[in-house]
């Protein structure tokens, strides 16, 4: 077989989907199993030092391989030409949709979250504060924005998105993303 023939491509892609979805999950194994009951034991300053050094490292590898685990896995599903309509395609696209919202985890709660927590690490060990005070207070700001003008608001546009499912809805991932952005802003530094 060609490497470079249609079957050589598949192979390649599959072997590249099974070794970077071997290294996500083991990642994903070490977290649950090693860090986080070692974090569980460890004192302030080991914790410091490892969320500083060492969780940095493991979150790049985790991300990477959780990427490139979903893009072969389109890749093979695009040669395949996957397709809802036949036995193996209902399968596979069923997995496949289970593991993109793995993948939309890892990039969109995970690693966002976990940059919050390595910047509070490297703030705390400079000697600086974790960065709560002033989200804190943004916080209540915002819950408390949204429950005036759930209990008070007029019938208006401002009351309205909070009368229907649809608009509770739309409101929270509205709110999620603005919560969100407010958050990197105020507690997050640079992390690659």
């Amino acid at each position: 077989m060609a490497l470079l023939s249609d079957a050589g491509i598949q192979f390649l892609l599959r072997w590249m989907h099974f070794l970077s979805g071997v290294t996500w999950i083991g990642l994903l194994y070490y977290f649950n199993f090693v860090q986080g009951p070692f974090f569980a034991e460890a004192d302030a300053a080991t914790k410091s030092v490892a969320t500083q050094k060492l969780v940095p490292r493991a979150l790049w590898w985790f991300r990477w391989a959780a990427l490139l685990t979903f893009l072969s896995g389109l890749a093979i599903l695009a040669l395949r030409r996957a397709s809802w309509s036949d036995p193996w395609g209902m399968t596979i696209l069923s997995g496949a949709a289970f593991g993109a919202l793995m993948f939309l985890n890892v990039w969109l709660v995970i690693w966002p979250n976990q940059k919050i927590v390595i910047a509070n690490a490297v703030a705390t060990a400079g000697g600086g504060q974790a960065g709560r005070g002033t989200w804190g207070v943004l916080l209540v700001v915002i819950l408390g924005l949204l429950e005036i003008n759930a209990l008070a608001g007029s019938a208006g546009p401002t009351k309205r998105p909070l009368e229907t499912v649809r608009g509770v809805i739309i409101t929270a991932f509205v709110t999620a993303a603005v919560v969100d952005v407010i958050a990197a802003a105020v507690l997050v530094a640079p992390v690659s």
